[in-house]
């Protein structure tokens, strides 16, 4: 892509009235555009970033046997009256809305109720199941603040992957490989070495379930950590009968600020049960199905991956979830060859692969500008390099400089 072609534009300073780093940054460089407290648009670049963290989790969720679909953000209130949570006082950050006709939807707040509505339709048999469905989607929660930009929205993007077996060790089997998922995804973007599975209260449902924390300055969780065995409890469940429940010693656990990342829960029969879910068995006796959920906000994955990487000059993105693993960076010349190429550097690398700063503007501002948006390797292009007959290859998390001849532009696809 051209950089003279994108519309959207940088920003000297971080907007005054964001607190977050992820936000404040994401802003700046143009990746998002805040439309109210805890409400963002993706612009072009932000959207890039989504896409390919979409597409990771995808690969993660289709390797376990998930089947993607797409749920409606309209939710029916007659269904989510059969579990008894329409109308349920512990929920207070529902968004409702009337129709003209005079009923009442919600928009997506989580999906159990319409996955397990849905699933009605088409289980019967044991031959059915398991069934794996999930879908990305925008979920909204009227939340009554929201001061960590992407990582805590009112609207967010999320991936959730509804799992449907015969029974508690037919589940339990793919709750462990969806595991196994979580942590090759969280390995793929960078974050892995800084994300602990995390004990976590399982409500009406379970003993536990299972957090995926990262330790940021920016967390809105208190965990604590068992940093040799990589575990760590919340501290909505920090307690003696847990800590020794789990195996741990309390002296040897350290309390870190971190954000959830992801979460995977056992529901069992809490939402099979108001649907009438069942299937027959081999005998022809009728069980309820049992029931799990995997939730990714991805947005929020995304805002922790800048708080994670980002320096003092700007956002460092994993080459995994970039929106261009190269910024091509043209210093304007009088010499046309410098112009011949940095075109003929573009071409070869891929309009996909590379943000080409054809802008005319001083080196300075170029520098800053890609230090800011934080491709994963700066190809600069000057008349003293051109001299020499080489490239300036930078790695923006290292500042290691390289000078490389024309001829290894195909290694670095490597």
């Amino acid at each position: 892509m051209r950089q003279s072609q994108l519309f959207t534009k940088t920003r000297r300073e971080a907007p005054a009235d964001e607190t977050a780093r992820n936000a404040q940054l994401l802003i700046q460089a143009g990746y998002i555009h805040k439309e109210i407290a805890g409400v963002y648009s993706f612009l072009p670049l932000g959207l890039k970033v989504i896409k390919n963290i979409e597409n990771i989790i995808r690969e993660e969720m289709n390797n376990i046997g998930g089947i993607e679909m797409k749920t409606t953000v309209l939710q029916n209130k007659e269904i989510w009256e059969k579990s008894g949570r329409w109308s349920d006082d512990t929920i207070d950050n529902w968004f409702k809305t009337k129709l003209k006709n005079g009923g009442e939807v919600g928009l997506s707040f989580t999906n159990e109720e319409a996955y397990s509505n849905i699933l009605k339709q088409h289980i019967s048999s044991y031959k059915d199941l398991p069934a794996y469905p999930y879908d990305f989607k925008e979920i909204f929660r009227n939340e009554a603040r929201s001061k960590s930009g992407i990582i805590r929205g009112r609207e967010f993007y999320w991936k959730a992957l509804y799992s449907f077996s015969k029974n508690e060790a037919e589940h339990n089997s793919f709750y462990e490989k969806s595991k196994v998922a979580y942590q090759n995804i969280f390995e793929r973007v960078g974050i892995k070495d800084l994300t602990y599975i995390t004990f976590a209260s399982g409500g009406s449902f379970s003993k536990f379930s299972h957090e995926f924390q990262t330790f940021i300055d920016a967390g809105e969780d208190i965990i604590y950590v068992d940093e040799k065995k990589k575990v760590a409890i919340n501290k909505e469940v920090y307690n003696n009968e847990v800590i020794k429940s789990l195996g741990l010693k309390k002296e040897e656990l350290v309390e870190k600020k971190a954000v959830e990342v992801g979460n995977i829960f056992t529901l069992g029969t809490k939402f099979s049960e108001p649907f009438d879910l069942k299937y027959k068995n081999e005998k022809g006796e009728e069980n309820y199905v049992f029931m799990g959920c995997y939730g990714i906000g991805l947005g929020r994955l995304m805002g922790t991956i800048v708080e994670v990487f980002a320096d003092d000059k700007g956002i460092i993105w994993p080459e995994s979830v970039a929106p261009f693993k190269f910024h091509l960076i043209e210093i304007i010349s009088n010499k046309l060859e410098v112009k011949e190429t940095a075109e003929k550097i573009y071409k070869k690398l891929g309009e996909s692969n590379v943000l080409y700063d054809d802008r005319d503007l001083r080196a300075g501002e170029k520098f800053a500008d890609s230090d800011l948006l934080g491709m994963p390797y700066q190809i600069i292009i000057s008349e003293k390099n051109i001299e020499n007959n080489k490239l300036e290859l930078k790695n923006r998390k290292t500042g290691e400089v390289k000078m490389i001849d024309e001829s290894e532009i195909d290694n670095l696809f490597n």
